[in-house]
């Protein structure tokens, strides 16, 4: 008879052969007793050598994203610091202190610890107590029996031990050890997720600060153009009609001015909701879009899967699923319980310590099934297919990480150039409203023509203050997607995993080697 074992790269388990057949099978089993289950190889996954949005043009040209030079080093924790903007920094230390979701996921994180460390409780015996104490009456008619009262005092203390001869409970600290540290993990891609949100959120509220500014920079023009009209009006040089133009396009652009104060205040609410506070208290000064993308600097593809939380998450899952395989396949072998009792039994409280009143038992058992119609093969094969499962999730993972790392470069590679040309648009349709006012001052042209000028510029403006908030949104998804300032470095070790201290709201760990990390 023969005991094969599970290869991770084949993702197929082959059982003992022989399995659930008679006394040879518990003999092998008892000789290689701590041989089963799989054995956990993180599996590969496909990195491009480099990213397609990356051209030594694109780095030189493009505003928000430069190849890391050794002098960069990586993202830091705190990378909204990036932006210089004080009122940013303080509003993104109050995620880590009052977010609930940051909040709901540390509590998850703990969860998982304790999870842990129940699971390595099954290597040590278990020990009661179970003091009693009893009076009972025999009946003199009830047969064989003599009539009387008996009292019986018992103070015994029990053992019982279930050795890990077939790795059930290793497997098991494995499992929990890996899913504790994929909810590490999420409680970093939880923050980040907030972080990143709360910036967006941030820049996205100046950008609404700068259209207002520009609309009521719009409206103090048109002001200015429809004294112009009704003056040229009062003289007789022009027509009551383009005052009236004058007037509608004076009122509705200061409707406009005073409806971006929706949208202000949405954001202002979202960013009470992200510092975990009621939006009634919370109130953000007004200000403008003044923040330009930093110099990101993103390294090669393959570090990604270092540096993404989510990724991190998902190969610790696919750990757990893999050591899940091994406590199905222990359900093929013996369980084998030492049990031991010992203590003190009387019939009299005052001698119940004595010697003469001392009991014990030792005793051992061995269990195994025989037959079960096939739920343990099948139990393996679940566990099986869930571990391939988490595979395919890891490596879509990686995947969606590549695509929103490329489509950020994109978006500030093309964001960039439409910047620059909408700005040369602006100083167009600056000389082209100055050419018409002119000409309606003089009479050659009709008011429409101003008209026409000024709202061709203000459309332009717009697009550009939307532009500009396109482009710090970009920049803010660009750092979520490069993972913020995380590594797996900082994903903590088995031992950090179990502890019973409670984690730290800050930093879910100290940094660690990351070999070290995905050690039980």
């Amino acid at each position: 008879m023969t005991i094969r074992h599970f290869s991770g790269r084949s993702g197929r388990l082959r059982l003992p052969a022989g399995a659930g057949r008679g006394p040879e099978f518990l003999f092998a089993a008892l000789l290689f007793a701590g041989c089963v289950g799989p054995k956990y190889e993180k599996p590969a996954a496909e990195t491009p050598a480099a990213y397609k949005e990356l051209t030594p043009a694109d780095a030189k040209n493009t505003e928000g994203w430069k190849t890391a030079a050794p002098k960069d080093g990586v993202l830091k924790g705190k990378w909204w610091e990036m932006y210089g903007d004080p009122e940013l920094n303080a509003l993104e230390e109050k995620v880590n202190i009052s977010n609930q979701n940051v909040a709901a996921a540390l509590a998850s994180y703990a969860q998982a610890r304790a999870m842990v460390r129940e699971a390595r409780s099954q290597y040590f015996p278990t020990l009661s107590v179970n003091p009693s104490a009893g009076v009972s009456r025999l009946s003199a008619n009830a047969p064989g029996s003599v009539a009387g009262t008996y009292t019986q005092y018992s103070l015994p203390l029990e053992a019982s031990w279930a050795p890990d001869l077939f790795g059930r409970v290793a497997n098991t600290v494995k499992g929990n050890v890996a899913a504790a540290q994929a909810s590490a993990a999420d409680l970093e891609n939880t923050r980040l997720t907030a972080q990143a949100q709360l910036a967006v959120a941030y820049f996205q509220l100046r950008s609404q600060d700068s259209l207002r500014e520009v609309l009521d920079a719009t409206v103090v023009a048109y002001r200015e153009s429809s004294k112009l009209t009704r003056a040229l009006f009062e003289t007789g040089i022009d027509s009551e009609e383009s005052v009236a133009e004058a007037e509608t396009q004076l009122d509705s652009t200061e409707a406009q001015a005073t409806g971006v104060g929706v949208a202000r205040a949405q954001y202002e609410h979202a960013i009470a909701l992200l510092t975990g506070q009621a939006p009634s208290s919370l109130s953000v000064p007004s200000g403008t879009l003044t923040a330009h993308p930093p110099a990101i600097p993103f390294g090669v593809p393959s570090e990604l899967l270092e540096r993404r939380p989510d990724v991190a998450a998902n190969e610790r899952l696919m750990a757990q699923a893999n050591a899940q395989i091994g406590v199905a396949v222990t359900a093929y072998y013996p369980t084998l319980t030492l049990t031991a009792s010992a203590g003190f039994e009387s019939s009299s409280l005052s001698n119940l310590l004595s010697w003469p009143s001392r009991v014990w038992a030792l005793g051992a058992s061995l269990a195994e099934t025989i037959f079960d119609a096939g739920l343990r093969g099948a139990t393996v094969e679940q566990f099986q297919a869930a571990y391939d499962q988490t595979v395919a999730n890891y490596r879509q993972t990686v995947l969606t990480a590549f695509q929103q790392v490329e489509d950020n470069l994109a978006a500030l590679r093309i964001l960039s150039k439409e910047i620059g040309q909408q700005e040369t648009a602006i100083r167009a349709a600056e000389r082209s409203l100055a050419i018409a006012t002119d000409r309606y001052r003089l009479g050659i042209d009709p008011y429409l023509n101003v008209i026409t000028a000024q709202t061709t510029l203000l459309s332009n403006r717009q697009t550009l203050v939307s532009l500009r908030s396109q482009q710090m949104v970009a920049s803010v998804q660009l750092i979520e997607a490069l993972g913020g300032g995380w590594d797996s470095s900082q994903m903590p070790s088995g031992d950090e995993a179990s502890s019973g201290e409670k984690p730290d709201r800050d930093r879910t760990a100290s940094a660690k080697p990351a070999e070290a990390a995905q050690s039980p």
